[in-house]
């Protein structure tokens, strides 16, 4: 029993864990938005295939408009404009954080759930008004206690109202999110465009999406071509492009739990194998020492039936209790484990009831068919050749 129960329990927690990596990577790239590519400022060469001849370009807000009119497989697109030396002041609290500037379609496309108020509309970025979105985090050290919605918080010196506050995204040291502050981008633009720049209307970076997940690589060779086509340099040249593409990510992630897949199978294959053979050993050993037993049950007149039913309940109740005694010693060892915060990417690892169900389904069948072959064959002698056993 003890042998069975700690078979089904570690198949389970090393299942668990498994999931638990899982479902926090899908977590963690689903809190950036779903299928949502990054196109950065980058290096393009002057001759092609040299990047010592590298000269650094901007993106700028004409890039974004012609990939949001020009590029077919795009579904959505937004200009990005950043800044973290932007001091935000309440009448409660001062914070630095970063100070977004966003399209209202900003929301749309990355994951920024509301907690109170609303998001950014059209009438924000025409009227150019002095409105904001706060994080999670800048919240909290900007109106400690107190209800953030309708006040005023100051970004270097000018006034702005709080419009909406989101929620929590993300978890443990992934609190970028959370510490941002989101104003219409024609306001960000005008107060607080990017240093040093010669170009005016030079953004962060441009997020996207592509109209399928399918359709990444169509969509992305759609932005190149235009990037490429606005800053004078071959849009094949792969190193000429800075690109996040969450899609790719995800396809490799998933290749990734494939493999890792394949090798939980075939380390729970293996573990219910030797689980397997040990209850058959087990099982063959305790039932052949019992055939005297079995020859006095005979001679008392026992049926070979209700022999065979003996052993049959057995090997039933002895498989069936050290099982779900392993399931609970998972379970509460995943449970304990669950309290703890683990790395970005881990989820608590996760009771699997599939796999519980098979690994008890396939080591009861191995116990009742190794303790009702012996039995069976004892159960086939003479009462007096059965006593003979020693």
């Amino acid at each position: 029993m003890f042998g069975i129960a700690w078979g089904v329990g570690s198949l389970l927690l090393l299942v668990g864990l498994g999931e638990g990596f899982r479902s926090g990577n899908k977590r963690n790239m689903s809190e950036y938005g779903e299928n949502i590519m990054f196109m950065f400022p980058g290096r393009a060469p002057a001759v092609a295939g040299s990047m010592n001849s590298a000269r650094y370009y901007r993106l700028t807000y004409e890039d974004y408009a012609d990939i949001a009119k020009g590029a077919p497989h795009v579904l959505a697109a937004s200009p990005v404009l950043t800044s973290s030396d932007v001091h935000a002041v309440s009448d409660f609290a001062n914070a630095n954080g970063e100070i977004t500037g966003v399209e209202p379609q900003y929301n749309g496309i990355r994951y920024l759930p509301m907690k109170q108020g609303r998001w950014l509309n059209d009438l924000d970025e025409l009227q150019r008004r002095n409105v904001i979105v706060l994080g999670d985090e800048m919240t909290h050290n900007l109106f400690p206690g107190r209800p953030a919605l309708g006040s005023t918080v100051l970004l270097n010196g000018l006034s702005f109202e709080v419009v909406g506050t989101l929620k929590r995204v993300g978890r443990g040291d992934d609190n970028s999110t959370n510490m941002r502050g989101y104003i219409p981008y024609r306001v960000m633009a005008t107060y607080f465009p990017l240093k040093g720049e010669d170009e005016r209307n030079a953004i962060s970076f441009i997020n996207f999406q592509p109209r399928v997940a399918a359709d990444h690589l169509l969509a992305v060779e759609e932005v190149r071509k235009i990037i490429g086509r606005n800053h004078g340099f071959d849009y094949r040249d792969d190193n000429a492009f800075e690109l996040w593409d969450t899609v790719k990510q995800a396809e490799t992630m998933g290749l990734v739990f494939n493999a890792m897949n394949m090798f939980l199978g075939t380390v729970g294959l293996v573990t219910l194998a030797l689980g397997a053979i040990g209850v058959i050993n087990i099982m063959l050993v305790a039932v052949s020492e019992r055939t005297r037993e079995i020859g006095l049950r005979k001679a008392l007149g026992a049926t070979n039936r209700s022999i065979l039913l003996q052993f049959f309940m057995e090997g039933i109740l002895l498989t069936l209790m050290s099982g779900f005694i392993g399931i609970a010693f998972a379970a509460a060892l995943m449970a304990a484990l669950g309290t703890v915060q683990g790395p970005m990417g881990f989820d608590p690892p996760k009771l699997v009831p599939s796999t519980a169900a098979l690994a008890i389904t396939c080591l009861t069948l191995a116990g009742v068919i190794a303790g009702l072959y012996p039995a069976r064959k004892a159960a086939m002698l003479q009462p007096v050749e059965a006593l003979r056993q020693e």
